[in-house]
């Protein structure tokens, strides 16, 4: 195996994770529960066993916009509420920053009914950070009435995320820093994001990486496909998988584009409606995740494609979306469901009989396509957006493989395909920027 089959393989470990909750204010809650778990390192004496379902916590949050905009209206997993204030309480009665993006993964009712005692006394405070950063979280954690030896008043820590979801750049206990890594500034980088691949090589790999270390990308069908289970039982959110599938024959069609749609909308309904089961995320994001696997899944399901075809299918789809997104950033105004579907498109095409050819038009008509469709914060109504960004994934393959593509002619495609990835990367994350501040600033405002 070559050095450069290790990286790619690395970049996919490192993007391709699973994550309990919507990613935003799961990132708050690690970053409050790593700032909790200092207190405890450094004050053994006032931090029995069980202390954090009792202790008289004090919690300040500082967000950039991106963050408090995605998560303001998202369900928080367990809870039956929304919002960043539940989900940093949470992180600080029962969360394991060493679980990452599963910090969660303790939850109980204990947990749940102190966080909500937090929350209602007025114990969380959350507010916009003066940063420039899209993705950045500073949680402090104080204990009122411990002094200790080692804190001249209250014990207090804090903990910052930048850049990434799961990246903890700084600790501090009692005003001194413990940790300080270098700025994650470099992840904002195209070519730190995927490790300059392109859609060629992304595409050789797909087809020739030996099977057995690829095989965990499975792993996508096991926790999406359990999610889009759960959705269809139950009732979360908007129902949106529900009403496409119960109105599968009369209304949307008994077809594989019914199908897909449906079952990466359930998806979504149960995730951002806080359902306690984890994605697979893509490139720090549970709803990418999903859409960039569920419909590649489904045809896998509807079509019966055995389990090394669809692993190669996700491995392409995945890494595609890996790709676009690092011209994006990790948080912008263009929904993330544009760049997941978009790899979906490619998984699709590729399970169809297409090729390096079709698979470029695909991308290329879902640039064409769907470009400019907005995030306006996580929530319940994303459902339908995943549920678009699906429709449009089959209709940019159907005409993939018949050899049809968006001309260079039209807006911002160009004929090299990387051109036009970038140029979808500049407007989602230079040019829509005036956008996102006003989005946030409408939605502050209700």
């Amino acid at each position: 195996m070559t050095d450069r089959t290790t990286q790619i393989l690395e970049i996919l470990h490192r993007e391709v994770k699973p994550a309990l909750g919507c990613t935003e204010p799961i990132a708050v809650a690690l970053a409050v529960a790593k700032a909790t778990e200092i207190i405890s390192d450094n004050c053994p004496g006032i931090c029995a066993e069980g202390w954090r379902l009792q202790a008289p916590l004090r919690l300040d949050v500082q967000v950039s916009g991106n963050i408090l905009k995605n998560g303001m209206g998202v369900g928080i997993p367990g809870t039956g509420m929304v919002g960043l204030p539940i989900a940093a309480a949470l992180g600080a009665v029962c969360g394991d920053s060493s679980r990452g993006l599963e910090v969660l993964g303790g939850l109980n009712d204990a947990a749940v009914a102190r966080a909500r005692e937090l929350v209602a006394a007025g114990r969380v405070r959350v507010g916009v950070a003066p940063t420039e950063r899209l993705l950045y979280v500073k949680a402090t954690v104080s204990v009122d009435g411990c002094g200790s030896a080692s804190a001249e008043l209250d014990p207090k820590a804090y903990a910052v995320i930048e850049d990434d979801h799961d990246r903890i750049v700084e600790t501090g206990f009692a005003d001194h820093i413990l940790v300080s890594s270098e700025s994650g500034a470099a992840a904002e980088d195209h070519s730190a994001g995927d490790g300059g691949l392109t859609v060629r090589e992304i595409f050789d790999f797909a087809l020739s990486a030996p099977f057995e270390r690829i095989a965990f990308i499975l792993e996508d069908r096991s926790l999406n496909l359990a999610l889009a289970h759960e959705g269809l039982s139950g009732h979360y959110g908007m129902e949106v998988g529900r009403a496409i599938r119960e109105n599968q024959r009369e209304v949307f069609g008994d077809d594989f584009m019914s199908y897909a749609m449906g079952m990466t909308a359930a998806a979504a309904d149960a995730r951002m409606a806080g359902c306690t089961l984890p994605a697979m995320s893509n490139s720090g994001s549970g709803n990418q995740g999903i859409t960039v696997s569920m419909p590649v899944i489904a045809y896998a399901n509807m079509y019966k494609v055995d389990d090394e075809r669809l692993a190669r299918a996700l491995i392409l789809s995945n890494l595609v979306a890996i790709h676009i997104k690092a011209y994006l950033g990790r948080l912008s105004a263009l929904c993330g469901c544009v760049v997941a579907s978009t790899g979906s498109a490619c998984g699709i095409v590729w399970l169809q009989g297409g090729g390096y050819d079709e698979v470029c038009y695909a991308i290329k008509n879902m640039a064409g396509n769907i470009t400019g469709m907005v995030c306006d914060g996580a929530k319940t109504g994303c459902a339908m957006k995943v549920a678009s960004g699906v429709s449009c994934a089959v209709q940019s393959a159907v005409l993939a493989l018949r050899g049809t593509c968006i001309p260079s002619t039209d807006g911002i495609i160009d004929d090299d395909v990387e051109k036009t990835i970038r140029n979808l990367g500049s407007i989602g994350s230079s040019g829509m920027k005036a956008a996102d501040r006003m989005i946030m600033d409408i939605m502050l405002c209700k």
